[in-house]
């Protein structure tokens, strides 16, 4: 259901009140009024209005000094407001736009350039309003993915530095009694257990929050994770990179890491690659990581399985697009697209 756009009608002229009132009769308005400057400024903070009709001459305090304080109440300094006033000199218009109105319109008031005037005021603010709260939504959603790799690098870390020394030390102590005894067999057995499970726990540390992302950045973490992803799974991985990536957040290299991570594991899972080819590259305005492999490939109407889905959730949490190319016997191209922050994109305009 619709909910009815809010007008506040301010004039100390019930005549003028009665008119504009008409104007918007069976228009799907919710109307509200007030005969003065402070009445108006109370009524505002009530209602919150979509949008204010705001007349200028009006006694004690006049429709500028009404503007000037909506604009100057936080809450209320985004409602758009319209300047109705019998004064059409150039003084007045600039009077008007120093307080804050979005709109003038003369009176006396044509019926039909006010309704299209409100309507289009009305859709305008409704689409600033999705933008900002889209926005807000976006850094929400920052945050939250910070939050999240902020507890995978404390359990990393725990694991690495905790449970890690923890088990070499207890190597250590097998090793020692290991010459004290002659049960060789059994404790290479165990000591070669103890290094099986240190060393996957290191690989699970490293999959959590690689500490070459912190250390040296995005593209040594990238060219480090497909080298390794290829040497254990026994599949040829290249990587390039240009020369001129720039330093990114930090929420947006782990994206690109984790896109890298979860689009690998997949064409291990599906593809039957032999070969898979990394490149990461970056434009005025994008910074791009593709994966490609040669592959079974897949047709369209299947990407959204396969881990596709956690991809495109991914990157949209953070601005980002993911796009995929495909073919049955031909391969598949994953190309993840994340917009550079507008001061990365400054400085390689430089």
């Amino acid at each position: 259901m619709t909910t009815q756009s809010k007008i506040l009608i301010v004039d100390d002229d019930p005549l003028g009140i009665a008119t504009l009132e008409s104007m918007f009769h069976n228009q799907g308005f919710e109307i509200s009024q007030a005969q003065n400057g402070m009445n108006a400024l109370k009524m505002a903070e009530q209602i919150m209005p979509d949008l204010i009709l705001l007349d200028v001459m009006m006694p004690g305090m006049d429709g500028f000094e009404v503007c000037r304080r909506l604009r100057a109440t936080p809450k209320l300094a985004e409602v758009p407001i319209i300047i109705l006033t019998a004064l059409d000199d150039r003084a007045s218009r600039l009077q008007g736009i120093e307080a804050g109105a979005d709109d003038f319109l003369t009176k006396p008031i044509d019926r039909q350039e006010l309704r299209l005037r409100v309507k289009t005021i009305l859709r305008l603010d409704r689409y600033r309003t999705l933008l900002t709260q889209r926005e807000n939504l976006r850094q929400m959603a920052e945050r939250v993915v910070s939050a999240q790799e902020e507890e995978r690098k404390r359990l990393s870390r725990e694991l690495h530095d905790d449970l890690g020394q923890a088990l070499i030390a207890h190597i250590l102590k097998l090793k020692n009694l290991q010459s004290q005894t002659n049960l060789t067999t059994e404790f290479d057995k165990l000591i070669e257990d103890a290094n099986h499970i240190i060393n996957r726990m290191r690989q699970i540390a490293q999959d959590m929050r690689p500490a070459l992302l912190d250390t040296l950045g995005l593209v040594s973490a990238l060219e480090t994770h497909s080298k390794e992803f290829g040497s254990r799974s026994n599949l040829p991985v290249t990587f390039e990179a240009d020369s001129d990536i720039p330093k990114l957040s930090d929420v947006h290299s782990i994206t690109l890491y984790r896109i890298l991570q979860e689009t690998l594991t997949n064409i291990i899972k599906h593809s039957n690659a032999t070969q898979v080819w990394v490149d990461l590259n970056v434009d005025n305005k994008n910074i791009i990581l593709t994966v490609q492999d040669n592959g079974i490939g897949f047709v369209s109407t299947s990407q959204n399985g396969m881990g596709i889905s956690n991809l495109r959730e991914r990157l949209a949490l953070v601005g980002g697009a993911l796009t995929i190319t495909s073919a049955l016997s031909k391969g598949t191209i994953v190309s993840a697209s994340l917009p550079l922050e507008e001061s990365t994109q400054m400085e390689l305009e430089r």
